[in-house]
């Protein structure tokens, strides 16, 4: 699904963490189209999770959305809470293995003095798996900032569909999102949390930085900061994240395009940019994805 280095920056979009500044703020963010004689889907790259002060449907999203006629989200939103923690616990505790025995002395000390700084018991994150801890150490900062999963897009996207009597699907489930991490090699899952640690002093105001460029449309400096140095460092952990799923919803959507109607995709952003994106995917697959002026 889970930022701060490349690697962190694409995870925390399963988990939501980007967020923008403390006053309201009118965002523009990118909105693409893919259609035929009769039928056009809207893509929208979405941050999931925002201050409640953030202001970002703007007049052509929120046309695009209310012309839809069903709205289709990267993963499904369960309506009982206890559903993410029951998945979190399945696939990401191991108390037999503590974490401290699988981290480096010098990178677990990073990660108990982030923990600590933080406010949260270092003997709380043993039981974790380097991805939990990873994501855990990530969205703390965030969350006592101010950021709040309650104002990100999807919610507010998914509430509004209900309202709306829109049928809503998504291209995953949770429990898919979740083993994307559970199923990571333990290389993967340490290079996780390693990058993680690395930057973990930047906190929010780094995320700021990267929000500021999906407010602007700016696709180029997304590239930039969520895609490139992921794409170079960890090669691996990219295809699986970003390449494989993208190329899935691909295919699906050029299902979905042979049908008929108005549809409003939601994913997150950095699905939206690179070399590998879901555009570039389905231009593969001979469908051209235009950007909404």
């Amino acid at each position: 699904m889970i930022l701060l280095g490349s690697v962190r920056r694409f995870a925390l979009a399963l988990v939501a963490v980007l967020a923008m500044g403390a006053s309201p703020v009118l965002a523009e963010p990118a909105l693409w189209a893919i259609k035929d004689k009769d039928s056009t889907i809207y893509l929208f790259g979405t941050v999931h999770v925002l201050k409640p002060t953030t202001q970002w449907r703007s007049p052509k999203i929120a046309k695009a959305f209310q012309d839809a006629d069903d709205v289709v989200m990267e993963i499904e939103q369960p309506e009982d809470p206890a559903t993410t923690r029951a998945l979190m616990l399945k696939y990401g505790v191991d108390p037999a293995a503590p974490l401290s025995g699988k981290l480096k002395p010098e990178s677990y000390a990073k990660l108990q003095a982030a923990a600590q700084g933080m406010g949260f018991p270092p003997q709380a994150l043993e039981p974790m798996r380097p991805w939990l801890a990873a994501l855990t150490v990530s969205l703390t900062p965030l969350l006592k900032a101010g950021y709040d999963p309650e104002s990100g897009v999807e919610k507010l996207l998914t509430a509004q569909a209900k309202a709306a009597g829109k049928p809503i699907s998504a291209f995953e489930t949770m429990e898919q999102q979740v083993r994307f991490f559970a199923d990571m090699t333990p290389v993967q899952e340490t290079q996780l949390l390693e990058s993680t640690l690395d930057e973990i002093d930047d906190g929010p105001a780094k995320i700021d930085a990267l929000v500021a460029a999906w407010a602007a449309g700016d696709q180029a400096e997304l590239k930039r900061q969520m895609v490139d140095e992921m794409q170079t460092d960890y090669p691996d952990v990219y295809k699986l994240l970003l390449v494989d799923r993208n190329q899935d919803w691909a295919n699906q959507l050029k299902a979905k395009l042979a049908g008929s109607g108005v549809s409003f995709v939601a994913v997150g952003a950095g699905h939206l940019t690179g070399p590998d994106s879901l555009q570039a995917q389905l231009a593969k697959l001979g469908v051209k994805a235009e950007r909404v002026e």
